[in-house]
Protein backbone atom coordinates (compact mmCIF):
# COMPACT_ATOMS: atom_id res chain seq x y z
CA UNK A 1 0.00 0.00 0.00
CA UNK A 2 1.72 3.20 -1.15
CA UNK A 3 2.02 6.23 1.10
CA UNK A 4 0.38 4.31 3.91
CA UNK A 5 0.79 4.68 7.65
CA UNK A 6 2.25 1.49 9.03
CA UNK A 7 1.67 0.43 12.65
CA UNK A 8 3.98 -2.42 13.57
CA UNK A 9 3.65 -3.91 17.07
CA UNK A 10 6.94 -5.43 18.25
CA UNK A 11 5.53 -6.38 21.65
CA UNK A 12 2.43 -6.32 23.82
CA UNK A 13 0.05 -8.31 21.60
CA UNK A 14 -0.76 -11.85 22.69
CA UNK A 15 1.02 -11.25 25.98
CA UNK A 16 1.09 -9.07 29.07
CA UNK A 17 4.22 -6.92 28.89
CA UNK A 18 7.09 -5.73 26.64
CA UNK A 19 4.88 -3.15 24.98
CA UNK A 20 6.39 -1.56 21.90
CA UNK A 21 4.93 -0.08 18.71
CA UNK A 22 6.64 1.23 15.59
CA UNK A 23 4.75 3.87 13.59
CA UNK A 24 6.12 4.38 10.09
CA UNK A 25 5.10 6.95 7.49
CA UNK A 26 6.96 8.05 4.37
CA UNK A 27 9.94 5.97 5.51
CA UNK A 28 10.23 7.85 8.78
CA UNK A 29 9.65 6.20 12.16
CA UNK A 30 8.34 7.07 15.61
CA UNK A 31 8.66 4.38 18.31
CA UNK A 32 6.02 4.27 21.05
CA UNK A 33 7.41 2.68 24.25
CA UNK A 34 10.10 0.03 24.64
CA UNK A 35 9.01 -2.30 27.43
CA UNK A 36 10.20 -5.57 28.86
CA UNK A 37 8.64 -8.64 30.37
CA UNK A 38 9.88 -10.77 33.25
CA UNK A 39 10.77 -14.38 32.48
CA UNK A 40 8.46 -17.29 33.14
CA UNK A 41 9.69 -20.23 35.29
CA UNK A 42 10.67 -22.31 32.24
CA UNK A 43 13.06 -19.58 31.04
CA UNK A 44 15.87 -20.94 33.18
CA UNK A 45 18.55 -18.44 34.11
CA UNK A 46 17.00 -15.69 31.99
CA UNK A 47 16.77 -12.28 33.64
CA UNK A 48 14.58 -10.28 31.24
CA UNK A 49 12.56 -10.74 28.07
CA UNK A 50 12.67 -7.97 25.44
CA UNK A 51 11.01 -7.31 22.08
CA UNK A 52 13.08 -8.33 19.07
CA UNK A 53 14.63 -5.09 17.75
CA UNK A 54 15.73 -6.62 14.45
CA UNK A 55 13.37 -4.45 12.38
CA UNK A 56 14.94 -1.29 13.80
CA UNK A 57 18.60 -2.31 13.62
CA UNK A 58 18.99 -1.14 10.05
CA UNK A 59 16.59 1.78 10.40
CA UNK A 60 18.18 3.83 13.18
CA UNK A 61 18.72 6.83 10.90
CA UNK A 62 15.00 6.83 10.03
CA UNK A 63 13.82 7.18 13.65
CA UNK A 64 12.51 10.68 14.31
CA UNK A 65 11.62 10.11 17.97
CA UNK A 66 10.94 7.62 20.73
CA UNK A 67 7.90 8.48 22.83
CA UNK A 68 7.35 6.95 26.28
CA UNK A 69 3.84 6.84 27.70
CA UNK A 70 4.89 6.29 31.34
CA UNK A 71 7.61 4.93 33.59
CA UNK A 72 6.55 1.31 34.14
CA UNK A 73 9.04 -1.38 33.19
CA UNK A 74 6.70 -3.00 30.70
CA UNK A 75 6.82 0.28 28.76
CA UNK A 76 10.37 1.60 29.30
CA UNK A 77 12.44 -1.32 30.63
CA UNK A 78 13.86 -2.35 27.25
CA UNK A 79 14.98 1.17 26.35
CA UNK A 80 18.64 0.78 27.50
CA UNK A 81 19.01 -2.37 25.40
CA UNK A 82 17.31 -0.73 22.41
CA UNK A 83 19.63 2.28 22.58
CA UNK A 84 22.66 -0.02 22.68
CA UNK A 85 21.40 -1.70 19.52
CA UNK A 86 20.42 1.35 17.46
CA UNK A 87 22.32 4.22 19.06
CA UNK A 88 20.84 7.47 20.26
CA UNK A 89 17.72 8.80 18.47
CA UNK A 90 17.15 12.48 17.83
CA UNK A 91 14.88 12.81 20.85
CA UNK A 92 13.09 10.74 23.52
CA UNK A 93 9.85 12.32 24.74
CA UNK A 94 7.87 11.65 27.91
CA UNK A 95 6.20 13.25 30.89
CA UNK A 96 8.23 14.87 33.67
CA UNK A 97 8.31 11.85 36.03
CA UNK A 98 8.85 9.43 33.15
CA UNK A 99 11.85 11.42 31.98
CA UNK A 100 13.24 11.52 35.53
CA UNK A 101 12.85 7.77 36.10
CA UNK A 102 14.22 6.84 32.68
CA UNK A 103 17.18 9.18 33.06
CA UNK A 104 18.10 7.40 36.29
CA UNK A 105 17.75 4.02 34.58
CA UNK A 106 19.90 5.04 31.63
CA UNK A 107 22.55 6.44 33.95
CA UNK A 108 22.80 3.01 35.56
CA UNK A 109 23.41 1.56 32.09
CA UNK A 110 26.04 4.24 31.39
CA UNK A 111 23.80 5.85 28.76
CA UNK A 112 23.75 9.25 30.40
CA UNK A 113 23.80 11.21 27.14
CA UNK A 114 20.34 10.14 26.01
CA UNK A 115 18.27 13.04 24.57
CA UNK A 116 15.44 12.79 27.10
CA UNK A 117 13.01 15.68 26.78
CA UNK A 118 9.88 16.49 28.72
CA UNK A 119 6.96 17.11 26.42
CA UNK A 120 4.12 18.81 28.36
CA UNK A 121 0.64 17.43 27.71
CA UNK A 122 -1.15 19.41 25.01
CA UNK A 123 2.00 20.76 23.37
CA UNK A 124 2.40 19.70 19.74
CA UNK A 125 5.82 19.12 18.17
CA UNK A 126 6.89 18.01 14.70
CA UNK A 127 8.96 14.91 14.00
CA UNK A 128 9.53 14.46 10.27
CA UNK A 129 6.15 13.76 8.64
CA UNK A 130 4.57 13.29 12.09
CA UNK A 131 3.23 15.60 14.74
CA UNK A 132 3.40 14.39 18.34
CA UNK A 133 1.10 15.40 21.15
CA UNK A 134 0.76 13.87 24.61
CA UNK A 135 -2.60 13.62 26.39
CA UNK A 136 -2.83 13.38 30.18
CA UNK A 137 -4.44 10.13 31.41
CA UNK A 138 -4.81 8.43 34.80
CA UNK A 139 -2.93 5.27 35.73
CA UNK A 140 -1.14 3.79 38.73
CA UNK A 141 1.81 6.10 38.20
CA UNK A 142 1.85 9.89 37.82
CA UNK A 143 2.43 11.53 34.45
CA UNK A 144 0.75 8.87 32.35
CA UNK A 145 0.44 10.14 28.77
CA UNK A 146 -1.44 8.89 25.75
CA UNK A 147 0.25 9.67 22.44
CA UNK A 148 -1.39 11.37 19.44
CA UNK A 149 0.56 10.90 16.22
CA UNK A 150 -0.57 13.18 13.43
CA UNK A 151 0.03 12.53 9.71
CA UNK A 152 -1.46 13.80 6.48
CA UNK A 153 -3.72 10.75 6.59
CA UNK A 154 -5.10 11.60 10.01
CA UNK A 155 -4.34 11.08 13.68
CA UNK A 156 -3.67 7.87 15.57
CA UNK A 157 -4.07 7.68 19.35
CA UNK A 158 -2.02 5.25 21.42
CA UNK A 159 -3.63 5.11 24.84
CA UNK A 160 -0.82 3.42 26.75
CA UNK A 161 -2.20 2.25 30.11
CA UNK A 162 -5.15 4.19 31.50
CA UNK A 163 -8.31 4.24 33.54
CA UNK A 164 -10.91 6.93 34.06
CA UNK A 165 -10.24 7.64 37.73
CA UNK A 166 -12.62 10.42 38.78
CA UNK A 167 -10.84 11.01 42.09
CA UNK A 168 -7.15 10.37 41.45
CA UNK A 169 -4.72 10.94 44.29
CA UNK A 170 -3.05 13.87 42.51
CA UNK A 171 -6.40 15.46 41.68
CA UNK A 172 -5.76 15.30 37.93
CA UNK A 173 -8.27 13.08 36.14
CA UNK A 174 -7.80 12.11 32.50
CA UNK A 175 -8.15 14.93 29.98
CA UNK A 176 -11.57 13.81 28.81
CA UNK A 177 -12.12 17.09 26.95
CA UNK A 178 -9.09 16.45 24.72
CA UNK A 179 -10.19 12.89 24.08
CA UNK A 180 -13.61 14.15 23.04
CA UNK A 181 -12.03 16.69 20.70
CA UNK A 182 -10.01 13.91 19.10
CA UNK A 183 -13.35 12.28 18.35
CA UNK A 184 -14.82 15.49 17.00
CA UNK A 185 -11.81 16.15 14.80
CA UNK A 186 -12.05 12.65 13.33
CA UNK A 187 -9.61 10.08 14.73
CA UNK A 188 -8.13 7.78 12.13
CA UNK A 189 -7.16 4.92 14.45
CA UNK A 190 -7.03 3.93 18.11
CA UNK A 191 -4.52 1.50 19.63
CA UNK A 192 -6.09 0.86 23.02
CA UNK A 193 -5.13 -0.88 26.26
CA UNK A 194 -6.82 -4.30 26.59
CA UNK A 195 -5.42 -5.36 29.98
CA UNK A 196 -8.74 -5.35 31.86
CA UNK A 197 -11.07 -6.10 28.96
CA UNK A 198 -12.19 -9.14 30.94
CA UNK A 199 -13.30 -7.15 34.01
CA UNK A 200 -16.85 -5.88 34.32
CA UNK A 201 -17.74 -2.34 35.26
CA UNK A 202 -15.29 0.35 36.28
CA UNK A 203 -11.96 0.07 38.11
CA UNK A 204 -12.00 1.44 41.69
CA UNK A 205 -10.37 4.82 42.25
CA UNK A 206 -6.80 4.82 43.54
CA UNK A 207 -7.93 7.21 46.28
CA UNK A 208 -10.18 4.48 47.69
CA UNK A 209 -7.09 2.48 48.66
CA UNK A 210 -5.80 4.95 51.26
CA UNK A 211 -8.71 4.56 53.76
CA UNK A 212 -8.58 0.77 53.35
CA UNK A 213 -4.87 0.76 54.13
CA UNK A 214 -5.48 2.91 57.21
CA UNK A 215 -8.19 0.53 58.44
CA UNK A 216 -5.91 -2.48 57.87
CA UNK A 217 -2.99 -0.79 59.64
CA UNK A 218 -5.19 0.20 62.59
CA UNK A 219 -5.84 -3.47 63.36
CA UNK A 220 -2.12 -4.37 63.40
CA UNK A 221 -0.25 -4.51 66.69
CA UNK A 222 3.22 -5.35 65.40
CA UNK A 223 5.35 -4.29 62.47
CA UNK A 224 3.69 -3.70 59.13
CA UNK A 225 5.49 -4.55 55.90
CA UNK A 226 3.71 -3.26 52.80
CA UNK A 227 4.75 -4.39 49.36
CA UNK A 228 3.70 -2.64 46.19
CA UNK A 229 5.14 -1.64 42.83
CA UNK A 230 8.00 0.76 43.46
CA UNK A 231 6.74 2.94 40.62
CA UNK A 232 3.27 3.30 42.16
CA UNK A 233 4.12 6.63 43.73
CA UNK A 234 0.53 7.37 44.72
CA UNK A 235 0.27 4.05 46.56
CA UNK A 236 3.53 4.64 48.40
CA UNK A 237 2.29 8.10 49.35
CA UNK A 238 -0.94 6.68 50.73
CA UNK A 239 0.97 4.13 52.80
CA UNK A 240 3.11 6.94 54.23
CA UNK A 241 -0.01 9.01 54.99
CA UNK A 242 -1.63 6.11 56.86
CA UNK A 243 1.57 5.46 58.80
CA UNK A 244 1.83 9.12 59.82
CA UNK A 245 -1.77 9.10 61.09
CA UNK A 246 -0.88 6.11 63.28
CA UNK A 247 2.38 7.68 64.50
CA UNK A 248 4.58 5.09 62.84
CA UNK A 249 7.98 5.56 61.24
CA UNK A 250 8.46 4.50 57.64
CA UNK A 251 11.40 2.66 56.10
CA UNK A 252 11.70 2.35 52.32
CA UNK A 253 13.35 -0.96 51.50
CA UNK A 254 14.59 -1.98 48.07
CA UNK A 255 16.75 0.02 45.70
CA UNK A 256 14.01 0.88 43.21
CA UNK A 257 11.63 1.84 46.03
CA UNK A 258 14.09 4.36 47.45
CA UNK A 259 15.15 5.62 44.03
CA UNK A 260 11.65 6.20 42.67
CA UNK A 261 10.48 7.92 45.85
CA UNK A 262 13.48 10.22 45.76
CA UNK A 263 12.81 11.12 42.12
CA UNK A 264 9.13 11.79 42.85
CA UNK A 265 10.03 13.83 45.95
CA UNK A 266 12.45 15.99 43.99
CA UNK A 267 9.64 16.64 41.48
CA UNK A 268 7.22 17.49 44.36
CA UNK A 269 5.03 14.49 43.48
CA UNK A 270 5.56 12.73 46.83
CA UNK A 271 6.50 13.75 50.34
CA UNK A 272 6.90 12.55 53.89
CA UNK A 273 6.79 14.80 56.98
CA UNK A 274 10.20 15.50 58.44
CA UNK A 275 11.31 12.76 60.81
CA UNK A 276 8.98 10.15 59.32
CA UNK A 277 11.46 8.26 57.17
CA UNK A 278 14.08 6.05 58.78
CA UNK A 279 16.84 3.95 57.30
CA UNK A 280 16.32 0.16 57.10
CA UNK A 281 19.20 -0.35 59.52
CA UNK A 282 17.30 1.78 62.09
CA UNK A 283 14.19 -0.42 62.11
CA UNK A 284 15.33 -2.40 65.14
CA UNK A 285 15.79 0.86 67.05
CA UNK A 286 12.01 1.35 67.23
CA UNK A 287 9.28 -0.77 68.82
CA UNK A 288 7.49 -2.99 66.31
CA UNK A 289 4.22 -1.07 66.72
CA UNK A 290 5.97 2.12 65.57
CA UNK A 291 7.24 0.85 62.23
CA UNK A 292 5.90 0.50 58.68
CA UNK A 293 8.20 -0.92 56.02
CA UNK A 294 7.46 -0.29 52.33
CA UNK A 295 9.21 -2.93 50.29
CA UNK A 296 9.72 -4.11 46.74
CA UNK A 297 8.75 -7.68 45.90
CA UNK A 298 5.00 -7.57 45.29
CA UNK A 299 5.46 -9.87 42.29
CA UNK A 300 7.62 -12.45 44.08
CA UNK A 301 10.74 -11.34 42.22
CA UNK A 302 13.58 -13.70 43.27
CA UNK A 303 16.02 -11.02 44.42
CA UNK A 304 13.54 -8.49 45.75
CA UNK A 305 13.68 -7.27 49.33
CA UNK A 306 10.48 -9.04 50.38
CA UNK A 307 11.55 -12.35 48.85
CA UNK A 308 14.80 -12.13 50.78
CA UNK A 309 12.85 -11.41 53.98
CA UNK A 310 10.65 -14.43 53.30
CA UNK A 311 13.82 -16.51 52.90
CA UNK A 312 15.34 -15.09 56.12
CA UNK A 313 18.07 -13.63 53.98
CA UNK A 314 17.60 -9.87 54.37
CA UNK A 315 20.36 -7.84 55.95
CA UNK A 316 18.17 -5.50 57.99
CA UNK A 317 14.81 -7.20 58.46
CA UNK A 318 14.04 -10.59 59.97
CA UNK A 319 10.35 -11.42 59.77
CA UNK A 320 8.78 -12.95 62.86
CA UNK A 321 5.46 -13.75 64.47
CA UNK A 322 3.48 -10.56 65.04
CA UNK A 323 4.52 -8.97 61.75
CA UNK A 324 1.85 -8.28 59.16
CA UNK A 325 2.79 -8.31 55.48
CA UNK A 326 0.36 -6.36 53.29
CA UNK A 327 0.33 -7.12 49.55
CA UNK A 328 -0.98 -3.86 48.09
CA UNK A 329 -0.80 -5.23 44.57
CA UNK A 330 -2.12 -8.20 42.65
CA UNK A 331 0.09 -10.58 40.66
CA UNK A 332 0.67 -9.72 37.04
CA UNK A 333 -0.51 -12.72 34.97
CA UNK A 334 2.36 -15.21 34.97
CA UNK A 335 3.67 -14.16 38.41
CA UNK A 336 1.04 -15.99 40.49
CA UNK A 337 3.29 -18.91 41.34
CA UNK A 338 6.16 -16.73 42.58
CA UNK A 339 3.81 -14.58 44.66
CA UNK A 340 2.13 -17.61 46.21
CA UNK A 341 5.51 -19.11 47.10
CA UNK A 342 6.49 -15.86 48.83
CA UNK A 343 3.23 -15.73 50.76
CA UNK A 344 3.59 -19.34 51.86
CA UNK A 345 7.12 -18.75 53.15
CA UNK A 346 5.86 -15.76 55.16
CA UNK A 347 3.15 -17.91 56.73
CA UNK A 348 5.76 -20.54 57.59
CA UNK A 349 7.71 -17.89 59.50
CA UNK A 350 4.59 -17.08 61.50
CA UNK A 351 3.76 -13.60 60.18
CA UNK A 352 0.29 -12.58 59.01
CA UNK A 353 -0.48 -11.84 55.36
CA UNK A 354 -3.15 -9.48 54.03
CA UNK A 355 -3.88 -9.43 50.30
CA UNK A 356 -6.38 -7.67 48.06
CA UNK A 357 -8.64 -10.70 48.55
CA UNK A 358 -8.96 -9.83 52.24
CA UNK A 359 -9.35 -6.06 52.06
CA UNK A 360 -9.73 -3.43 49.27
CA UNK A 361 -6.07 -2.44 49.52
CA UNK A 362 -5.37 -2.42 45.80
CA UNK A 363 -6.93 -0.75 42.78
CA UNK A 364 -5.93 -1.66 39.26
CA UNK A 365 -4.44 1.06 37.12
CA UNK A 366 -6.16 -0.29 34.02
CA UNK A 367 -9.68 0.55 32.93
CA UNK A 368 -12.36 -2.14 32.99
CA UNK A 369 -14.87 -2.85 30.25
CA UNK A 370 -17.04 0.25 30.75
CA UNK A 371 -13.95 2.47 30.67
CA UNK A 372 -12.73 0.85 27.45
CA UNK A 373 -16.13 1.57 25.93
CA UNK A 374 -15.91 5.14 27.22
CA UNK A 375 -12.54 5.60 25.51
CA UNK A 376 -14.00 4.26 22.26
CA UNK A 377 -17.05 6.50 22.51
CA UNK A 378 -15.04 9.61 23.31
CA UNK A 379 -12.46 9.21 20.56
CA UNK A 380 -14.76 7.59 17.94
CA UNK A 381 -11.93 6.11 15.85
CA UNK A 382 -12.39 4.90 12.29
CA UNK A 383 -10.09 1.93 12.91
CA UNK A 384 -9.34 0.08 16.12
CA UNK A 385 -6.37 -2.16 16.94
CA UNK A 386 -6.55 -3.54 20.50
CA UNK A 387 -3.10 -3.80 22.10
CA UNK A 388 -1.58 -4.53 25.54
CA UNK A 389 -3.12 -7.90 26.25
CA UNK A 390 -3.15 -11.60 25.59
CA UNK A 391 -5.28 -12.87 22.73
CA UNK A 392 -8.28 -13.41 24.96
CA UNK A 393 -8.28 -9.80 26.11
CA UNK A 394 -7.62 -8.51 22.59
CA UNK A 395 -10.63 -10.44 21.38
CA UNK A 396 -12.77 -9.07 24.23
CA UNK A 397 -11.61 -5.54 23.43
CA UNK A 398 -12.57 -6.08 19.79
CA UNK A 399 -16.04 -7.20 20.89
CA UNK A 400 -16.38 -4.04 22.98
CA UNK A 401 -15.45 -1.95 19.94
CA UNK A 402 -18.08 -3.75 17.92
CA UNK A 403 -20.64 -3.17 20.66
CA UNK A 404 -20.22 0.61 20.47
CA UNK A 405 -20.69 0.68 16.72
CA UNK A 406 -17.25 0.24 15.17
CA UNK A 407 -17.77 -1.80 11.96
CA UNK A 408 -16.31 -5.27 12.23
CA UNK A 409 -14.18 -4.75 9.11
CA UNK A 410 -12.52 -1.75 10.82
CA UNK A 411 -11.38 -3.71 13.88
CA UNK A 412 -7.98 -5.39 13.60
CA UNK A 413 -6.92 -8.12 16.02
CA UNK A 414 -3.21 -8.32 15.39
CA UNK A 415 -0.14 -9.98 16.76
CA UNK A 416 3.48 -9.02 17.27
CA UNK A 417 5.29 -8.53 13.98
CA UNK A 418 2.11 -8.11 11.91
CA UNK A 419 1.84 -4.51 10.66
CA UNK A 420 -1.43 -2.70 10.12
CA UNK A 421 -1.20 -0.52 7.02
CA UNK A 422 -3.62 2.39 6.76
CA UNK A 423 -3.98 4.30 3.50
CA UNK A 424 -6.41 6.73 1.91
CA UNK A 425 -8.53 3.84 0.64
CA UNK A 426 -8.65 1.65 3.70
CA UNK A 427 -6.68 -0.45 6.12
CA UNK A 428 -5.35 -4.00 6.03
CA UNK A 429 -2.69 -6.14 7.61
CA UNK A 430 0.59 -6.13 5.68
CA UNK A 431 3.33 -8.68 5.32
CA UNK A 432 4.57 -10.12 8.61
CA UNK A 433 8.08 -9.08 9.58
CA UNK A 434 8.60 -11.26 12.66
CA UNK A 435 7.86 -10.37 16.23
CA UNK A 436 10.04 -12.54 18.38
CA UNK A 437 11.79 -12.01 21.66
CA UNK A 438 15.29 -11.43 22.94
CA UNK A 439 16.44 -12.81 26.27
CA UNK A 440 18.74 -10.95 28.63
CA UNK A 441 21.10 -13.38 30.36
CA UNK A 442 23.24 -11.39 32.77
CA UNK A 443 24.37 -8.50 30.63
CA UNK A 444 24.24 -10.40 27.34
CA UNK A 445 21.40 -10.58 24.82
CA UNK A 446 20.51 -14.12 23.82
CA UNK A 447 18.43 -15.82 21.15
CA UNK A 448 15.59 -17.87 22.71
CA UNK A 449 16.63 -20.81 20.52
CA UNK A 450 20.18 -20.66 21.79
CA UNK A 451 21.65 -24.10 22.64
CA UNK A 452 22.56 -22.79 26.10
CA UNK A 453 18.90 -22.51 27.03
CA UNK A 454 18.08 -25.94 25.67
CA UNK A 455 20.91 -27.37 27.76
CA UNK A 456 19.58 -25.62 30.88
CA UNK A 457 16.13 -27.09 30.33
CA UNK A 458 17.61 -30.55 29.77
CA UNK A 459 19.75 -30.37 32.91
CA UNK A 460 16.76 -29.06 34.87
CA UNK A 461 14.60 -31.97 33.70
CA UNK A 462 16.96 -34.97 33.85
CA UNK A 463 20.38 -33.85 35.09
CA UNK A 464 23.78 -34.16 33.45
CA UNK A 465 26.19 -37.06 32.83
CA UNK A 466 29.83 -36.35 31.96
CA UNK A 467 31.97 -39.13 30.48
CA UNK A 468 35.74 -38.66 30.41
CA UNK A 469 37.73 -41.24 28.42
CA UNK A 470 41.44 -41.47 27.53
CA UNK A 471 42.61 -43.23 24.38
CA UNK A 472 45.92 -43.74 22.64
CA UNK A 473 46.53 -41.32 19.79
CA UNK A 474 48.20 -43.91 17.54
CA UNK A 475 45.51 -46.64 17.63
CA UNK A 476 42.49 -45.40 19.63
CA UNK A 477 42.82 -48.04 22.32
CA UNK A 478 41.64 -47.26 25.85
CA UNK A 479 44.56 -46.39 28.11
CA UNK A 480 42.65 -45.67 31.37
CA UNK A 481 39.32 -46.56 32.93
CA UNK A 482 36.62 -44.08 31.87
CA UNK A 483 35.46 -41.60 34.48
CA UNK A 484 31.70 -41.10 34.91
CA UNK A 485 30.18 -38.09 36.69
CA UNK A 486 26.38 -37.91 37.15
CA UNK A 487 24.51 -35.02 38.73
CA UNK A 488 20.74 -34.73 39.02
CA UNK A 489 20.06 -38.05 37.31
CA UNK A 490 17.97 -40.13 39.68
CA UNK A 491 19.46 -43.54 40.59
CA UNK A 492 22.47 -43.35 38.28
CA UNK A 493 24.82 -41.73 40.77
CA UNK A 494 23.80 -44.10 43.59
CA UNK A 495 23.72 -47.47 41.80
CA UNK A 496 27.20 -49.06 41.46
CA UNK A 497 25.90 -51.88 39.21
CA UNK A 498 24.31 -49.40 36.87
CA UNK A 499 27.51 -47.36 36.75
CA UNK A 500 29.51 -50.54 35.97
CA UNK A 501 27.16 -51.36 33.10
CA UNK A 502 27.46 -47.79 31.85
CA UNK A 503 31.27 -48.02 32.01
CA UNK A 504 31.04 -51.22 29.92
CA UNK A 505 28.91 -49.35 27.39
CA UNK A 506 31.55 -46.62 27.19
CA UNK A 507 34.35 -49.13 26.65
CA UNK A 508 32.37 -50.99 23.98
CA UNK A 509 31.81 -47.75 22.09
CA UNK A 510 35.48 -46.80 22.24
CA UNK A 511 36.67 -50.33 21.30
CA UNK A 512 34.27 -50.32 18.36
CA UNK A 513 35.71 -47.00 17.16
CA UNK A 514 39.27 -48.27 17.57
CA UNK A 515 38.45 -51.50 15.74
CA UNK A 516 36.91 -49.56 12.85
CA UNK A 517 39.92 -47.30 12.54
CA UNK A 518 37.96 -44.17 13.48
CA UNK A 519 40.40 -41.46 14.70
CA UNK A 520 38.32 -38.30 14.35
CA UNK A 521 37.60 -37.14 17.92
CA UNK A 522 34.30 -35.50 16.94
CA UNK A 523 33.04 -38.80 15.48
CA UNK A 524 34.27 -40.80 18.49
CA UNK A 525 32.57 -38.40 20.91
CA UNK A 526 29.38 -38.39 18.84
CA UNK A 527 29.15 -42.19 18.89
CA UNK A 528 29.99 -42.22 22.59
CA UNK A 529 27.23 -39.68 23.29
CA UNK A 530 24.65 -41.78 21.43
CA UNK A 531 25.73 -44.98 23.18
CA UNK A 532 25.57 -43.44 26.68
CA UNK A 533 22.31 -41.55 26.05
CA UNK A 534 20.70 -44.70 24.63
CA UNK A 535 21.83 -46.83 27.60
CA UNK A 536 20.44 -44.34 30.15
CA UNK A 537 17.14 -44.01 28.34
CA UNK A 538 16.73 -47.81 28.15
CA UNK A 539 17.50 -48.26 31.83
CA UNK A 540 15.97 -45.14 33.41
CA UNK A 541 13.67 -43.61 30.79
CA UNK A 542 15.56 -40.39 31.35
CA UNK A 543 17.26 -38.04 28.88
CA UNK A 544 20.00 -36.18 30.78
CA UNK A 545 22.47 -33.90 29.09
CA UNK A 546 25.35 -36.20 28.09
CA UNK A 547 28.77 -34.58 27.71
CA UNK A 548 31.44 -36.93 26.31
CA UNK A 549 35.06 -35.84 26.70
CA UNK A 550 37.63 -38.00 24.89
CA UNK A 551 41.30 -37.20 25.44
CA UNK A 552 44.13 -38.52 23.25
CA UNK A 553 47.52 -39.22 24.82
Amino acid sequence: MSDSLRLLPLGGLGEIGKNMMVAEYRDRIVVIDAGLMFPTPEMLGIDLVLPDFEYLRGRAKDIEAIVLTHGHEDHVGALPYLLREIGMPKVIYGGLLTVGMVRSKLDEHKLGGAPLTELPAGEVVSAGPFTIELVHLSHSIPDMRGVVLGTDLGKVFFTGDYKFDQTPVDGRPADVARLARLGSEGLLALCGDSTNADRLGVAPSESSVGPALYDAFSACEGRIIVTSFASNIHRVQQVIDAAVRLDRKVALVGRSMRKNFNIASNLSMANAPEGTLIQPREIEDFPDERVVVISTGSQGEPFSALRRMANNDHRDIELHSGDTVVFSATPVPGNERAVNETIDRIYEIGATVITAKDRPIHASGHGSREEIKMMLNLTRPKYVMPVHGDFQRIRLHAELARSVGIPDENIFRGRNGLPLEIGPDGAAFGEEVGGGVIFVDGVELADPNDATLRDRRTISDDGIVIVVATIAAENGEIVADPELIARGTISLGEDPDLLDDLADTVEESLEKAAGSGVRDLDLIQGDLHDAVAGFIHRKLRARPLVVPVVVEV
